[in-house]
């Protein structure tokens, strides 16, 4: 309990500190409509109620988790085609760093136009699409790094009992890239909500989400309002990467030095 406490200060700490800097150079440097204190965003939380963040994130909740689940899906046989397959590494590598390096407000509008409008209350497919982009890359690349970080002895003892590439994957390869492909995927939550709130933001046809909301609040100029949803959003992507990391550190205990 006292280590756990020890972990959890600093951290406690440095939240309060942020927020009283926020609070301060709020009262001091700038308007509520340019930035609003805390207590102006905690009225916003408390005016709007909570049946209205439910319903706007729980769409872009829905967009995120189908990219995410798409994107490390991909990256995933990708990594392993490489593994498998070597001679592909190149042309992997290079589709991977594409899907990094393509311009969001270039590919947006084309996935706008290529996909139905959604319909009240659904999700947009632009943002699901956008989700699944933004995780290939980094996914690719931390699940080929861990499969290929293993101890060769285990591969040589594999061999030698007759075990080929496939073997040598499942019995070894899969097992000791377990704790970077969880760190990998814990880098892919964030990146996958971030990617859906975008194609939200460029899909003027959804009504319901947090990029219309978002929208809406800049138009309106109801600075509290976008505060609070830019809160949300880093609360709903921290709660996300920290919870994949718990799976994690649970599923793998010898990653952190403890018996299994």
């Amino acid at each position: 309990m006292t280590a756990r406490l020890r972990r959890l200060v600093p951290g406690t700490l440095g939240i309060l500190v942020v927020i009283a800097l926020w609070w301060v150079i709020a009262e001091l440097f700038f308007t509520p409509k340019q930035v609003p204190p805390p207590p102006d965003v905690l009225s916003v939380f408390r005016d709007r109620g909570f049946d209205y963040y439910r319903e706007i994130f729980s769409v872009t909740l829905k967009e995120a988790s189908i990219g995410y689940l798409w994107g490390v899906g991909i990256a995933l046989v990708l990594a392993v085609l490489v593994l498998l397959l070597p001679f592909l590494e190149p042309v992997v590598m290079q589709f991977a760093v594409i899907t990094y390096c393509l311009p969001i407000v270039v590919l947006a509008p084309i996935l706008i136009v290529a996909h139905e409008i959604p319909v009240k209350g659904g999700t947009s497919a632009t943002a699901i699409d956008l989700a699944a982009i933004s995780v290939i890359f980094t996914t690719v690349v931390g699940a080929v790094l861990g499969f290929r970080n293993v101890d060769q002895a285990s591969l040589d003892v594999v061999e030698v009992y007759g075990g080929g590439r496939v073997q040598q994957f499942l019995r070894v390869r899969l097992v000791s890239a377990l704790p970077a492909l969880f760190a990998t995927l814990q880098i892919a939550a964030p990146a996958a909500y971030l990617g859906a709130l975008l194609g939200e933001w460029f899909d003027k046809h959804l009504e319901i989400g947090v990029g219309p909301s978002l929208y809406l609040a800049q138009n309106n100029r109801e600075t509290a309002l976008a505060w609070s949803l830019g809160l949300g959003c880093a609360l709903v992507s921290g709660v996300a990467y920290f919870a994949i990391g718990w799976i994690g550190k649970t599923i793998t205990p010898w990653a952190k030095g403890t018996a299994s």
